[in-house]
């Protein structure tokens, strides 16, 4: 990858996902999801101390992609019902934007520091990007919900529960540079 190059991201570069757990006294009962963001753009700038990152994703264009363990399979109706819920009482209609303040350079790998903004509030994050051969990108951030004055999503009066942490993944090739 070159070492100074603008790069625009998108769906076409690869899928930008939403990692999801389950808690509490049921949480046999119910899904880890797996969440897919259908509109997002990104701009990453390579240049070794300076590079900066910016994301913009639409929260209303989620799509619950699968749900895994349970007692039953998620049908379509379910995850029609799951992206409402999202949409109604977890995020709003707000877009997620992030914007980075610090990165930091090791090889091939780079520490991303900045500000994310969800549900109308902003915060500060740190991940791990990783650049590879071809143009490849993997990146990775753990969220934590309630610090961005999320309240988890619970269901059964408490006992099945959304983990308070959800990991958003991104892992793509940049196609070509600006």
């Amino acid at each position: 990858m070159a070492t100074t190059a603008t790069f625009e991201l998108g769906p076409a570069n690869g899928p930008l996902r939403v990692r999801t757990g389950r808690t509490g006294a049921v949480a046999r009962a119910g899904h880890d999801l797996l969440i897919e963001v259908g509109d997002w753009r990104a701009t990453l700038e390579l240049a070794g101390d300076a590079t900066t990152l910016s994301l913009r994703a639409d929260s209303t264009t989620l799509r619950v992609l699968e749900g895994t363990g349970g007692m039953m399979e998620l049908g379509d109706d379910d995850k029609a019902s799951i992206v409402a819920t999202i949409d109604s009482e977890v995020l709003g209609t707000h877009d997620i934007e992030f914007a980075s303040t610090a990165v930091r350079v090791e090889g091939d790998r780079y520490e991303v520091s900045g500000e994310l903004t969800l549900a109308g509030q902003t915060r500060p994050l740190t991940f791990a990007l990783e650049a590879g051969p071809g143009g490849s990108l993997r990146a990775s951030a753990t969220v934590k919900q309630t610090d961005w004055g999320i309240k988890p999503y619970t269901t059964l009066f408490g006992a099945l529960k959304v983990a308070d942490e959800v990991t958003v993944e991104f892992e793509g090739e940049t196609l070509t540079a600006g």
